[in-house]
Parts: C-alpha cells; sequence; structure tokens
C-alpha cells in the first residue's frame, strides 16, 4: 500500500490502550457518576442492591469486552463468566450493594485496562477507499493470481460462485477488506454481492479458467468496496504474541508471584487443615494468567491444549490434596513448562471481530474522549 492508503488507515482508526479506562477509574467524581448509572441500570428491583440474576448483564458485557464467547457456548468460557460473578458475590452473596459493586468494578477496569495496555485493540473504520485502492494498484492481479493457484487449488470440482467467497477469504484488513469468516460480513456483504453479481448460470460454472475467474472476482471486489463505501464497517483489530516472557518475568520476582498466587487462593475452599485440592489448579492459573501475560482460559484454543498438557504433566485431575507451599510449587511447575513451551514455538493470534455498535455503548468500557478540532488560522 502506498503512502496516501497508509495515511488514510490512520484517520479511520482508533486505538483502545487502557488509558482511557485508567484516567476514567482514577477521577473519583467522574467514576462515581459512571457507577451510579451502571448500577441503576442493573437495579431493575430499584432495592439498592444487586442479586444474581440482575449481575448477569454486567457479567456478560465484561465477558464480551475480554473477547469471549457468549454464555452457554463454551464450558472453559464460562467458567471464565463464573469467575467474574464470584468476584462480586465473593462466592456466596445473594446481593451487593453499591459499595461491593463499585469496588469489584474498580479492579476488573484496571485489570481491563492493563490488558489493553499490553495488547492494544484498534478500531478500524473500513469504508472502502483501501480495498479500492488495492484494486488499481500494481500488485493486484499478481497477489490474486497467486490465491487463484494456490488457495483455490482444490476448487476444481466446486461452483465459480463458492471459488469467490473462499478467495475473499484471503483478503485481509491490510487491504481493506472486512472479516468474511465473520458471519454478519458473511451474510450481510459477501453472500449478497456475490450473488448478484453472478446470474445463476454463472453461480454454477465449474473448472473456470484462470481469466474467468479474475473477471469476476474483480467485479465482485469492486461491489464490495462500493458498499462500504456506501455503509462503512467498524472492525476491532488485535494481535498478540505469547512467547512465555511474561511468566518468565513473573516467576522472576517472588514477591510478585507469591502476591498474584495469594490473591487467587483467597477464593478457593481448604480443609481444615488448609491444604487445597489439586483441581483447583486450573481455576488458580486462569486467575494468575494477566499476571503473567496469558489470555483466559477457552481465549485460545493453541494455548488452551498447552495448559491442559501441562496440567496432566502435574497430575492434577488425581484429587489429591495437598498443602498450600506443595500447591505453590506445583503452580510454579505447570507456568515453567508453558513458559519453555512458548520459548520454544510462541503462539501468534491475530484476531478481526466485526463492531455492529460502539465498543462502548453495551460494556462497561468507557466512552473515548470527545474528538476537538484544530482552530483554523
Amino acid at each position: 500500500m502506498d503512502m496516501r492508503s497508509n495515511n488514510h488507515q490512520q484517520q479511520q482508526q482508533q486505538v483502545l490502550d487502557g488509558s482511557d479506562i485508567v484516567e476514567l477509574v482514577e477521577n473519583e467524581k467522574v467514576f462515581d457518576k459512571f457507577v451510579d448509572q451502571k448500577f441503576q441500570q442493573l437495579d431493575q428491583d430499584e432495592d439498592g442492591k444487586l442479586s444474581v440474576k440482575e449481575l448477569q448483564p454486567a457479567v456478560a458485557d465484561i465477558g464480551a469486552a475480554l473477547g469471549l464467547p457468549a454464555q452457554g457456548t463454551s464450558p472453559d468460557s464460562d467458567h471464565i463468566y463464573s469467575e467474574v460473578l464470584n468476584e462480586f458475590t465473593h462466592g456466596s452473596q445473594e446481593k451487593v450493594s453499591k459499595t461491593e459493586f463499585k469496588e469489584v468494578l474498580s479492579d476488573i477496569l484496571l485489570g481491563m485496562a492493563a490488558g489493553l495496555k499490553r495488547d492494544p485493540i484498534v478500531i478500524l473504520r473500513m469504508d472502502g477507499e483501501d480495498l479500492s485502492e488495492f484494486i488499481h494498484s500494481s500488485g493486484y492481479e499478481a497477489e490474486i493470481v497467486s490465491v487463484y493457484f494456490s488457495a483455490l487449488s482444490d476448487c476444481e470440482e466446486a461452483s465459480l460462485r463458492d471459488c469467490i467467497v473462499k478467495a475473499l477469504q484471503s483478503l485481509s484488513v491490510d487491504h481493506g477488506m472486512p472479516p468474511s469468516n465473520d458471519p454478519w460480513v458473511m451474510s450481510n456483504i459477501v453472500e449478497p454481492i456475490v450473488d448478484a453479481c453472478l446470474d445463476e448460470e454463472d453461480k454454477r460454472e465449474k473448472s473456470v479458467s484462470q481469466e474467468r475467474f479474475l473477471e469476476a472476482f474483480k467485479r465482485v471486489v469492486e461491489r464490495v468496496a462500493q458498499r462500504l463505501n456506501e455503509q462503512p464497517v467498524i472492525v476491532a483489530h488485535s494481535e498478540n504474541t505469547f512467547d512465555g516472557s511474561g511468566i518468565r518475568r513473573l516467576l522472576s520476582n517472588k514477591f510478585e508471584f507469591d502476591k498474584a498466587l495469594n490473591v487467587a487462593l483467597e477464593i478457593i475452599p481448604k480443609d481444615r487443615h488448609g491444604k487445597v485440592s489439586k483441581e483447583y489448579l486450573r481455576a488458580v492459573l486462569d486467575t494468575v494468567a494477566p499476571s503473567a501475560t496469558l489470555p483466559p482460559l477457552g481465549a485460545v484454543s493453541q494455548m488452551d491444549d498447552m495448559i491442559t498438557e501441562a496440567l496432566k504433566m502435574v497430575s492434577a485431575d488425581d484429587g489429591k490434596v495437598v498443602k498450600e507451599e506443595e500447591f505453590k510449587k506445583t503452580m510454579a511447575e505447570i507456568l515453567g513448562s508453558i513458559m519453555l513451551q512458548l520459548e520454544g514455538s510462541p503462539i501468534s493470534v491475530s484476531s478481526n471481530s466485526v463492531v455492529h455498535e460502539p465498543l462502548t455503548s453495551s460494556t462497561f468500557l468507557p466512552p473515548p474522549p470527545a474528538e476537538t478540532e484544530e482552530p483554523s488560522n
């Protein structure tokens, strides 16, 4: 992409780095007003306290802000939702006061801010200009020919329509294309435009030539760019690399490591001798994850597999009850194992999701600061 395109991309994006959240929480007057507003929205029976049922929308919004799938779609994610709820209720309370709500919300927001500072989210406004520039660039045809021969190598028996739909998935936000594997993009942009650009005979056509494919594909992409120009799409883009460095930092600082474990162990049941069941290793690991720069369980499948193997290594499911010091030692072994695996094979995750409404409107993220215009001379 040329300089003009890069300048346009910069003008069409907003970076969420957590600074707005920190500013909100640290401004007591503004944060009190923010909490009052959220509490009032949730307190349906207006009794001055929040029941577990009334807290559910808050928990769902926090999960969405963390990038988790909806409740009920994944056991691992549901575990995180349950942990968030327990933060509010301390695992037993039936009602939560406004003061308790404020304290927990402050901790959660600051945790989010720390995560965003480490791995910012870029909000992109895709208006078709970058995609149009790509279509008319000198490198367009060569790149799409490469797509034709590589990504579509198994399309010999597929219809022209299916091949075009698959090829569109090779275009990324860098090209100015919203993620076509997103269900909303697929059903509202990709499929309607492909169907509008091809007649019924074209849709069923098979074993198409390179020239025929290039002609039909360009027609579709030009229509997509036009659609984006008329109705821009907002995409949240993030890139994270987990290389074990966060775990190494945590393990090398005994004070911070003990502090993180002690906080996690506060809510874990113990027997009358103060011993802890190894079955809680997974829950404690999930609580410690942010301090070790790890994603929450259920967020990254490759990481989940790695964690599962590390837990198997220490027989986490054998149900044994151990002393707290032994529990902590085992947790260090688990983290050490994960660290070595990540140092040898870092996991990089890039995600793009369509935002159908302003990111802050239904979550507990604060609204971005108002833009100010420079005075004209």
